[in-house]
């Protein structure tokens, strides 16, 4: 038994400063998440009943926390609240002192190191001689009181000493003046105790207004912990509550929320950017409020920061600097405002755009509780992707939170219901005692200034930059020495920058990517194919950025940036650019509009045998700039156009960073704009980068000259100006769906924050050149860089052949890049399988090692275990051949044929197969004549939900999340129209020949905690199977891993980015994600350092071409191993690569009939293929003397790193991969243990109950008071259904009642079965009906409760994600992405927020109330009707792909007064009745919404005239 105690926690400290020092895990990818909250008396007026509720309020999210394995440590919980006066006078008479009562009184919070009595006293004096330091009386120290009891083991070893410091205002100041200078001094406080070396002193919180108590308890436990909340005399007139999901597992105290003046629960995904540019603005941050004080406070943000403890640092900067907590808010998470014309009033925007010059915003989901002491608000992000529910008491309370129902309410007096919406505000003026909505907050803050006159001095250059006409820098021969010089090739013109400008759009590839990562190439590759972008997973979703543009900005601000802290008009005085692609023509135009002097800097170095001439070259061009802005420019150049025989270009990667980092360091970044102009420049993914890397505009030059070329070679049609303007498109897009990928929405936070791994670059140079990118495997340096650069150089500028290379990188080419699949080895491989030959096997895998190195692994050898023993020992191949599994390839990239075949081969050789995310034909369930069982083992739920019902949910083994796709990570998909095909519209519940859309996200995980949520419905809807949750590659993926692991998830799959079939944009296929092996190895070992590896089977995919692979696979960690492109190839699949246009010529990839006649696998030949597989692990493992695969896996010390190709190969440093953590070797691997369980909710009682109904089929009511710790309710008992009578049966649709009485918690009614039918009396979370497969559920407002239904939030986010079939009627509004991806289910709703109905394919929605903006993006189906008597609905409708009508054909009128009714029957809902009672009135105050799609396949027209005009 462990012994936790003081020196377990410095075990654990110091074993974790190993591991982020050797292994792959790195301390800054922790996340956080948590449900968050407040309570506040409207009046201002402190009462015990507000302390009270607060706490209540923390016992009713515990399940959206977790738990340590030792089921007490909780990842932290606490409550911010008023000082109570009366409670410390008490305090202070204790100490023998009376207390000064005309003085205010302050009280700090202080975490001290327990156990070092030392350290202990230094921090004791630190703080008195700071406090005395700036001249106020201290009455001494209290020990605050615990009980330690309810603390769980490991959180008591990390336990700090608690006590209290009470300070008079002895100077007699203001209270703003005391708060200020209290800020000041806790400031000074931190700097000494980090000089005096002691990390742990903490100070929770120091003020004279509140005061934070927290910890790492579970959050029912605060109390407790703390008697000190008990008191009957700890009165507070506001209480801000938090409980934390955390990825990690070793408790930090000081983690946990609330912080001094913010609780948040999200992620802000811009942090890298936003902590940069604080950095730069710091100088400047000068202030009448802190004079000469002003050095105190900096840094802002203390290193070592959360990113919710980042947040706070800088709020709390401004709050002290003068502005209020609304306002502070609304400058750094604004709404989106840019693209809203519409809805916004004038006012608003302009201060928007105020915010907008003088600030990042911090971007990324975010609910937040607020408070600076007059003002407690609650405010959501730009895009709404956290819950924040609210409710006004009749006593005056204003309760608002993650969920609905967390504190208990008199339902006979509530004044209001409602919820947040994307970037909305709601605050209360605690001195005047009001409260203000959001219109009402934000038209008093646009009041607050001139906004409107200070935004006229902004200088918008789009429209003068769209007079100009575009022309070329370099033509005709010297143009050729140029392209060859910057590594163009004839692929890359002909297959990425020709597509942009024909189509203005980026071009698609698909089966994923076979070449080398760019260190292992021996073919010159541009630096930016060093650099992987990050994407999101689980802990905040990507955005998508085509049906959600409205959010997304490139707005490009330029010029000198003035004083975050000053308001005046001095900081408008700026340029602004919609995007920072500029062309040739427009570059001189906008140098020309430039307010301020422009220095241009020349980027080459000379052509010498001098190794450092491009050191010295860096060096030169930083010194320059820093000069430049010293001097007063206002704008840089960095330009590479100058190069020419004897001067070679530097990498405009590397140049832009180098001025960048060094102008950031030395705090000089925000007076200038760094303007560049590349060669090398030309796809999406070169501008992401170098934008990153701190570039404001970039002029792809050489790309234009190239494309003018083009045109005068006749291989172009148009101007140039406007094929330019085509291209610049195709960037602009692809810019945003590279921000998208990872939640960030606007550019101006993504600039310069570098969000890329590295992969092979020297970590020497990332330090000094890329201050911040993570390079976790360390490569060539600037010396390797200079020496690729110069080689291309002289093949340009020095032969006198100018032949551009054919190139080879995107499809396989005789001269080009290598491609692990190639021609020949493919045909081989199909020979061994066809014909059963293991020989043919043997060569082919000799033929695959004989390659030069392609990936990581194959710079490893294998070391022996121990002598080798015979073949008849080791594990057998029936054995082995179960650890495989093809992955996730759906009924629709894959032909009916080719995706039974690899059901059918697999299930025979007791192997798993995937259904991929398309659905299963129900004709599968069951065995065929000859014995055959073609149903797939694995049924995947992705985030298009298609297929996914309570029946698909029951015929499996194991359920796996797809949360992303190795081929093109953070991104969704679609399928064209013309692969729909009758089979696929019946599966995915859609109509023939009709586009479906997989969002990015899954829209019910948006964070850790909500993908508990979905496991735990998942777990519900099928009691036996195991949960897998398939994540990709990336840096981080090991603590996600942790926190899934956390979520009781069975099997985690880590994708590797070369996958798929997957048709996506070219560079996501080739520049996102990892390689497997590293997501792999991080996976394993930070699961190991958390202890939570024995509960995980690791499942691993991408490219594992040969037994070695899988026996490497098995030594870094690995249990079970995907084979998904070499299955395709062994059923014939030729790697053409045109999976994405129906046209596969040999079958495998298409739904065209013709083609799928051609073709030819079988499950035999997929058999043979496993069998191959696992007989040559079995060989290997013969020889290294291992009688089984377990007694290799997590064995990486196994591997070794050998010298192969290249010379600078050398250099790459691949131990990270290769060590064991600690205690690793205890680990138990066994894939047949039972799942992780998962509490039972009331369904446990209701199947008891029911048991009469499940036995019988007798029709039964029942009857349960609920509350929002209750989830998924009737999900279970669907589950009963469904096997007792099946789906498709004749019970009635309320054969089975169950009665609910309170707040329901989230996914009330998840996956519902036909049968069932829930009626809640009262209020209902988010997820409602989420796949509802056929039941019927009812909410509407207590009897008793006074509101008016239709103008009150009665149901969360997110209703009827998925839903196949059924009914919901809800008797009040809807928050956020109501109907999203509904596919059957009919709907009515009494109002909805943004984006109502989005990605929707079938079922009717019906919306007796206003709707939130952007309805109706990527509606493909079905049909919605909106009741719009003031006639706003048309603004708030995304019209790409709708049309919209009156009602007027009776067939149509019919179904809405039929649902109309319905609802008023079923809900008792008033404002149905009313609408009905003056029917022939009413009907023409709907407006039908159609998709244009659907047009041609609707059985009645939509209007009685002969043509109706579609809207445009």
């Amino acid at each position: 038994m462990t012994n936790y105690d003081a020196d377990w926690a410095a075990a654990q400290k110091a074993k974790r400063a190993w591991m982020a020092d050797h292994s792959l895990y790195r301390n800054e990818d922790e996340h956080a998440s948590c449900g968050v909250g407040l309570v506040v008396s409207i009046d201002g007026k402190p009462s015990r009943k507000v302390v009270e509720n607060g706490i209540e309020a923390l016992k009713a999210v515990w399940h959206r926390g977790a738990v340590d394995a030792d089921g007490k440590t909780g990842d932290g919980a606490g409550i911010h609240v008023q000082i109570p006066v009366p409670f410390f006078y008490d305090q202070i008479r204790r100490t023998g002192h009376e207390p000064r009562k005309g003085e205010l009184i302050a009280v700090g919070q202080v975490f001290l190191p327990r156990t070092d009595f030392g350290a202990q006293e230094t921090c004791r004096t630190i703080v008195e001689s700071e406090v005395l330091r700036m001249g106020y009386y201290t009455h001494g120290w209290r020990h605050v009181p615990v009980e330690v009891d309810c603390l769980g083991e490991k959180a008591n070893a990390t336990r700090p000493e608690i006590e209290q410091i009470l300070i008079s205002n002895s100077k007699g100041v203001s209270e703003e003046t005391f708060e200020r200078e209290l800020y000041v001094i806790r400031r000074r406080i931190e700097k000494a105790a980090s000089s005096a070396g002691i990390n742990e002193l903490y100070i929770a919180s120091l003020s004279c207004r509140s005061i934070i108590y927290k910890g790492m308890m579970l959050a029912e436990q605060v109390a407790v912990f703390y008697p000190d909340l008990r008191d009957e005399r700890f009165e507070s007139a506001f209480a801000i509550y938090h409980q934390r999901y955390s990825t990690n597992t070793f408790p930090q105290w000081w983690l946990a929320q609330p912080f001094r003046m913010l609780a948040h629960n999200g992620e802000i995904n811009t942090l890298k950017g936003n902590v940069n540019w604080m950095k730069s603005h710091e100088i400047r941050m000068t202030s009448a409020t802190f004079g000469n004080m002003a050095e105190d406070i900096k840094p802002i943000v203390p290193s070592g920061s959360s990113d919710s403890a980042a947040l706070d640092a800088v709020f709390e900067m401004l709050v002290r600097a003068g502005r209020n907590a609304p306002m502070a808010k609304t400058m750094m998470v604004p709404e989106s405002w840019s693209q809203q014309a519409k809805e916004l009033p004038q006012a608003w925007r302009d201060m928007y755009s105020y915010c907008n010059s003088v600030m990042e915003p911090w971007d990324g989901p975010a609910a937040l509780a607020m408070t600076d002491g007059r003002w407690v608000c609650a405010g959501l992000d730009r895009n709404g992707l956290r819950p924040m529910r609210y409710v006004v008491t009749g006593d005056g309370l204003l309760i608002a939170g993650s969920e609905a129902g967390m504190v208990p309410i008199d339902e006979s007096t509530v004044r209001e219901k409602g919820a947040l919406g994307p970037g909305q505000i709601l605050a209360v003026d605690m001195t005047e005692g009001q409260l203000f909505h959001d219109t009402e907050i934000k038209n008093k803050l646009a009041a607050s200034q001139p906004f409107g006159s200070w935004v006229k001095k902004i200088n918008e250059l789009d429209d003068a930059l769209a007079k100009v006409t575009e022309r070329p820098l370099f033509t005709g021969a010297e143009l050729r020495k140029r392209q060859i010089a910057a590594g163009y090739s004839v692929e890359e013109l002909e297959q990425i920058l020709a597509p942009m400008a024909e189509d203005g759009k980026e071009p698609l590839a698909s089966m994923g990517d076979d070449t080398p990562s760019a260190v292992l190439s021996n073919k010159y590759r541009p630096l930016s194919h060093y650099f992987r972008q990050n994407f999101s997973q689980v802990t905040n979703p990507p955005i998508d950025s085509l049906r959600e543009y409205r959010v997304m900005s490139l707005k490009t601000r330029f010029g000198n940036l003035k004083n975050v802290l000053d308001e005046s008009s001095a900081q408008t005085e700026i340029l602004v650019l919609d995007s920072p692609f500029v062309g040739n023509a427009q570059w001189q135009e906008m140098t020309r509009q430039f307010n301020a002097n422009l220095v241009e800097i020349d980027c080459t170095f000379d052509l010498s045998d001098d190794a450092a001439a491009l050191q010295s070259g860096l060096e030169r061009i930083r010194s320059e700039a820093e000069d430049a802005v010293r001097s007063g420019a206002g704008h840089l150049v960095l330009t590479d156009h100058h190069s020419g025989p004897e001067k070679v270009a530097m990498p405009m990667i590397l140049a832009t960073s180098a001025v960048h980092s060094h102008l950031t360091r030395k705090g000089l970044r925000t007076f200038t704009s760094l303007n560049v102009r590349s060669a090398e420049c030309v796809d999406p993914h070169y501008f992401a980068v170098i934008i990153g890397a701190g570039a404001t505009v970039v002029n792809a030059y050489l790309a234009e000259d190239s494309l003018a070329d083009r045109i005068e070679r006749g291989l172009l049609e148009g101007s140039l100006t406007e094929i330019v303007s085509r291209y610049r498109n195709a960037i602009d897009q692809g810019l945003l769906k590279i921000m998208a990928k990872m939640g960030i929405s606007v550019i101006s936070s993504y600039r310069g924050g570098l969000n890329f791994e590295a992969v092979g670059l020297s970590r020497a140079m990332c330090a000094e050149y890329f201050p911040g990118l993570i390079s976790r495997i360390s490569g060539i340096g600037v010396s390797g860089v200079q020496k690729k650069t110069t080689a291309i150089h002289t093949k340009g500028w020095g032969s006198t052949d100018t032949i551009l290379p054919i190139g080879g990188f995107y499809k396989s080419r005789r001269s080009g890049e290598t491609h692990a699949w190639e021609a020949q080895s493919m045909h081989m491989m199909q020979a061994a399988c066809s014909k059963a030959s293991y020989d043919l096997w043997k060569q082919y895998s000799a033929r695959m090692q004989a390659n030069p190195p392609i990936h990581l692994r194959d710079l490893l050898a294998i070391k022996p275990l121990g002598a080798p023993v015979l073949l008849d020992e080791v594990e057998s191949i029936t054995s082995i051949r179960k650890r495989f599994v093809t992955p996730g390839m759906s009924l629709g990239a894959l032909s009916p044929e080719a995706h039974k075949t690899l059901n059918v081969a697999m299930n025979r050789i007791g192997a798993k197969s995937d259904s991929g995310e398309g659905g299963e034909d129900p004709a599968h369930f069951h065995p065929e004549a000859n014995g055959d069982n073609p149903s797939a083992k694995i049924k995947q739920v992705a985030s298009g939900r298609f297929g996914v019902t309570a029946e698909y949910l029951n015929q499996c083994e194991e359920l796996e999340i797809k949360v992303a796709q190795g081929a093109k990570p953070g991104e969704g998909g679609q399928l064209p129209g013309m692969k729909v095909t009758d089979l696929i519209a019946r599966l995915r519940h859609s109509t023939k020949g009709v586009t479906l859309i997989s969002p990015p996200p899954h829209h019910d995980i948006y964070s850790i905690e909500d993908l508990a949520q979905l496991i735990y419905d998942l777990k519900q809807i099928n009691p036996r199977c195991k949960v897998t949750v398939k994540l990709v590659a990336a840096s981080g993926v090991g603590t996600i891993a942790a926190g899934v692991a956390k979520a009781e998830a069975d099997v985690i799959l880590i994708s590797g980015h070369n996958g798929g079939t997957g048709a996506s944009p070219a560079t996501s296929i080739k520049f996102a994600g990892l390689p497997w092996e590293m997501g792999l190895t991080e996976a394993h070992q930070v699961l190991a350092m958390n202890n939570l590896r024995d509960r995980i089977t690791l499942r691993t995919d991408g490219g594992l071409r040969t037994g070695r692979d899988i026996v490497m696979a098995a030594m870094m960690g690995a249990e079970e191993y995907g084979i998904g492109t070499a299955a395709l190839i062994a059923m014939g699949c030729i790697m053409v690569r045109q999976c994405q246009s129906n046209t596969c010529p040999v079958g495998v990839c298409t739904q065209n009939e013709d083609l799928r006649a051609k073709f030819t696998g079988s499950a035999e030949k997929v058999v043979n293929l496993i069998t191959y597989y696992a007989q040559e692990v079995r060989e290997i493992l013969a020889s290294i003397g291992a009688r089984s695969l377990d007694d290799i896996i997590g064995r990486a010390d196994l591997l070794s790193q050998v010298s192969r190709g290249a010379d600078h190969l050398d250099d790459l440093d691949l131990n990270p991969l290769l060590i064991t953590v600690d205690g690793a070797d205890k680990i138990v691997y066994n894939r047949n243990r039972a799942r992780n369980s998962v509490p039972d909710t009331l369904d446990a009682e209701i199947v008891r109950d029911a048991d009469r109904f499940l036995k019988e089929g007798e029709k039964m009511q029942l009857s349960y008071a609920v509350q929002n710790t209750h989830r998924s309710v009737g999900t279970r008992i669907s589950s009963h259904i469904v096997q007792n009578f099946g789906m498709r049966n004749t019970l009635q649709q309320d054969h089975l009642t169950v009665k609910l009485s309170g707040s329901a918690g989230q996914a009330l009614g998840a996956f519902a079965a036909p049968g069932l039918k829930l009626e809640v009396s009262g209020d209902a979370n988010d997820y409602v009906g989420k796949g509802l497969s056929g039941g019927t559920i009812i909410v509407r407002p207590p009897m008793s409760s006074p509101l008016i239904a239709a103008d009150n939030t009665i149901i969360g986010n997110t209703v009827l994600y998925g839903a196949t079939d059924g009914y919901l009627f809800a008797a009040g509004r809807a928050g956020e992405r109501f109907a999203v991806r509904n596919s059957g289910a009919k709907v009515v709703v009494e109002g909805c927020g943004s984006n109502g109905c989005e990605y929707m394919t079938g079922g009717v929605a019906v919306v007796l109330g206003s709707i939130g903006a952007n309805f109706g993006a990527g509606m493909t189906g079905g049909m919605a009707y909106l009741y719009d008597p003031q006639g706003q609905a048309m603004d708030m409708l995304n019209m790409e792909t709708l049309v919209s009508c009156a009602v007027t054909v009776p067939h149509w009128e019919d179904q809405l007064k039929g649902l109309i009714s319905a609802h008023s029957a079923e809900s008792g809902s008033q404002k149905a009745a009313d609408i009905l009672q003056r029917w022939d009135l009413e009907k023409q105050h709907f407006v039908q919404i159609c998709p244009k799609e659907m047009l041609v396949h609707l059985p009645h027209p939509l209007s009685i005239e002969p043509a109706s005009i579609p809207a445009e």
